[in-house]
């Protein structure tokens, strides 16, 4: 349960949120300056001067009380919405987005947020909408992979290479966030709603919130933040792909960057990122060898008959059962006792009618 000074403090903090000609920065210095929302709100205008950008003409527009009683009823829609609402410098809130220089002053959460350290596992994977072929198919790799050495992928729920990234997460049994350019309960594009139910879903936005451009290019320094380092597939000189990797550099994050085909306009952004000194990526490997995590550490295993055995040395990615069959050299009866014995002892999984390794 939240002690009375942390309600205190996220009242604050989304009134402030609330307050016109306030945004995060402001907000920021606010907090730094104050010692917090709370001692903030209470201070002198005399004191406020002395906050950046904040002049008499700024103050004079300063409609607190109006804020104060739209921060109450967000608060309360979000407690019937069943969404959490994370204030900066209060529990819950990632510690990563510190090193942003505009971190959201608030948070709402749907689903449970990993707790993200410092420097998270956690990778963001971002590229163009219009993904070739072998750029989602290569996205759709990597991330099953990162999901099965427990580092979590972090994307904005966009077409092409952010919704095969998040998609391949989850099928992997893996843990997927979605940054939103709107807020958690209005799902864009929409026709990644039933995906969006899988993912653990962060905004920056109120209920409600419809998707803006602004919004979009604000959410990619989150993406940044909460991630160790980005990878970024495919995109455009000028794309949303390359702020990303922008905000990533700014926060002491890794940038990794895919190869493409020469003269595709959709491998220019990688390549740019290349020749400026970025991670050269094809697979997981070459990220977790990168920063130095290596694979996900195997807890150790039971006794299992040679049946099992072969089957879960198979499983090094996710396989058919005719894969299995071809590749184990058991029979089909023997193949599925095998697999119906690993799934109830929580080793093995089957999603789409692929069978991987948990």
């Amino acid at each position: 349960m939240t002690s009375a000074s942390d309600r205190a403090e996220l009242h604050a903090l989304l009134t402030l949120r609330f307050t016109p000609g306030l945004g995060p920065r402001r907000i920021e210095a606010m907090r730094a300056q104050f010692g917090g929302a709370a001692a903030a709100l209470g201070a002198s205008l005399t004191e406020l001067r002395n906050i950046p950008g904040l002049n008499n003409k700024s103050l004079a527009k300063l409609r607190v009380a109006e804020a104060r009683m739209r921060a109450e009823t967000e608060i309360s829609k979000a407690r019937e919405a069943g969404v959490q609402l994370l204030g900066r410098g209060l529990p819950g809130y990632p510690e990563a987005l510190g090193a942003l220089g505009d971190p959201p002053p608030a948070l709402w959460v749907l689903g449970e947020l990993p707790d993200f350290p410092v420097v998270p596992r956690a990778i963001g994977i971002v590229g163009t909408r219009n993904a070739s072929p072998h750029a989602l198919s290569l996205t759709r790799t990597m991330a099953a992979e990162l999901a099965r050495a427990d580092v979590a992928v972090v994307s904005g729920l966009a077409a092409g290479v952010d919704t095969a990234a998040h998609e391949a997460s989850v099928e992997a049994g893996g843990v997927s966030v979605g940054v939103l350019g709107s807020a958690v309960d209005v799902i864009y594009p929409r026709e990644n709603t039933a995906l969006a139910r899988r993912l653990l879903l962060v905004s920056e936005y109120p209920l409600g919130t419809g998707p803006a451009q602004h919004h979009f290019s604000a959410r990619h320094r989150i993406i940044a933040a909460l991630s160790a380092g980005t990878v970024v597939v495919e995109g455009e000189l000028k794309s949303g792909s390359l702020i990303t990797a922008t905000h990533a550099l700014e926060c002491g994050r890794t940038v990794f960057a895919v190869p493409g085909r020469a003269r595709d306009p959709r491998a220019a952004g990688p390549h740019r990122l290349l020749r400026e000194g970025a991670v050269l990526t094809e697979t997981a490997e070459d990220i977790l060898t990168e920063l130095g995590w290596g694979n996900a550490p195997t807890p150790p295993l039971p006794d299992l008959p040679p049946e099992q055995v072969r089957v879960l040395s198979a499983l090094t990615t996710p396989a058919t059962l005719d894969d299995l069959h071809a590749t184990t050299g058991l029979s089909m009866p023997e193949l599925q006792t095998a697999l119906g014995t690993l799934q109830r002892m929580g080793l093995a999984e089957e999603v789409g009618r692929r069978w991987s390794k948990r």
